[in-house]
């Protein structure tokens, strides 16, 4: 038979789920893959459960409802002091990787350099080739993760079209600072680039910092595509509810690749989306304190049992170097070890690199219950433990 797509066709299988399926077969507690094991706002998701049962389930907009643009741009001007037409510049998406996918067909043409930051979120490698760009790596590393500009500037050529951009960064836990997004910016409009930028921990940031979008940098408005997600900012990944904010001139092609990806998002999510986006402060507050107090307690118990934990901005995740408790192991087989025998799932951060990635981290997630934590950090305990006794007696 003739060959599927290539892009496609034997494209392993990912990391996430790797993971999660050898945390199953051992009854492992699982933080690997980033989702909370609770749901969101109890009045946000009443909100979707009455316009289910009340209100139209036809085909809603293809830009997505009124209520819910119109909600984005008010978010965009109270967060930001961004200004944005909600007619002509939001659309609303079928979660955030819809929205790259959406970006990366409108703005990329075959043979377009795409510049990524590594390590990277899985999807984004296959979503630029399959647009037909080429993928560009310009990486940062643990445990000080702080980005290079000059090698981000040495990557650019007279073929690169555009940086995607994700920020705070899964899985790294980094939040750009002022100076590397201005030197981004810098960089975006000396080149004549678009900016994708993927901002879905936008409020899940830590430590009394505040979120900044490229966007919001000189010469930046107009060339920059901002997504967001309903699924990090209310704990509702399964929901699927992502937003595009761009200029009219960016916006326009890509409600155009909308509208031939999925073409909708179901109603009843997106009316209590628009309603959850217009929450007080309280409650984006009280997400991000709730976050860094489950950040801080896993981060003391694994500390305290001697892995040496990377510092946490933001996101759902810490990141550890392994290689005190288990040397000569690469991260893979210290997460394997780690399932099979202490069960406790984590991730090798060398996933999130396409080659000649460090060897000895592993991401951990935490926005799970107190007593899920507590238990994943007991369990580590006791395995050490057996396992130092184990030495002493061999």
């Amino acid at each position: 038979m003739k060959p599927t797509n290539s892009v496609f066709t034997g494209l392993p299988t990912t990391v996430f789920e790797t993971m999660s399926r050898l945390a199953v077969q051992h009854g492992a507690i699982n933080l690997g893959q980033g989702f909370p094991d609770v749901d969101g706002p109890e009045d946000v998701r009443a909100q979707a459960s009455a316009a289910l049962m009340t209100g139209s389930n036809q085909y809603p907009p293809m830009l997505g409802l009124p209520e819910l643009r119109q909600a984005v741009a008010d978010a965009s001007k109270r967060f930001y002091d961004l200004d944005v037409d909600w007619q002509r510049e939001v659309l609303v998406t079928s979660g955030a990787t819809e929205a790259i996918a959406d970006c990366l067909l409108a703005l990329v043409e075959p043979g377009d350099e795409v510049i990524l930051i590594e390590p990277l979120y899985d999807c984004y490698l296959p979503m630029v080739k399959r647009a037909g760009g080429t993928p560009v790596r310009v990486r940062v590393t643990p445990p000080e993760w702080k980005l290079d500009l000059d090698a981000l500037g040495r990557a650019v050529t007279p073929r690169t079209k555009a940086i995607l951009i994700n920020n705070p960064m899964n899985p790294a836990a980094k939040v750009f600072s002022e100076e590397e997004l201005a030197g981004i910016a810098r960089i975006c409009v000396d080149n004549d680039l678009y900016a994708i930028c993927d901002e879905v921990y936008e409020h899940l940031i830590f430590d009394g910092a505040r979120h900044r979008p490229l966007m919001t940098f000189p010469g930046m408005r107009e060339r920059t595509a901002r997504i967001g997600s309903a699924g990090k900012t209310f704990s509702l990944t399964g929901w699927k509810v992502g937003y595009i904010t761009a200029a009219p001139a960016l916006l326009d092609p890509i409600a155009k690749a909308h509208q031939f990806v999925t073409f909708t998002t179901p109603a009843n999510l997106q009316k209590a989306v628009a309603y959850g986006l217009a929450k007080g402060d309280v409650y984006f507050e009280t997400l991000a304190s709730d976050l860094a107090a489950k950040r801080d307690r896993l981060s003391d118990g694994l500390s305290r049992l001697g892995f040496a934990v990377l510092p946490c901005a933001g996101t759902y995740f810490v990141t550890c170097d392994a290689s005190g408790l288990m040397p000569g192991l690469g991260d893979v087989e210290i997460c394997r070890r780690l399932t099979v025998e202490a069960g406790v799932t984590a991730v090798p951060v060398s996933a999130f690199y396409g080659d000649n990635a460090p060897e000895s981290f592993i991401r951990f997630c935490f926005c799970k219950k107190d007593e899920v934590l507590d238990e994943a950090v007991a369990r580590l305990s006791r395995w050490l433990h057996d396992a130092a006794a184990e030495a002493v007696v061999g």
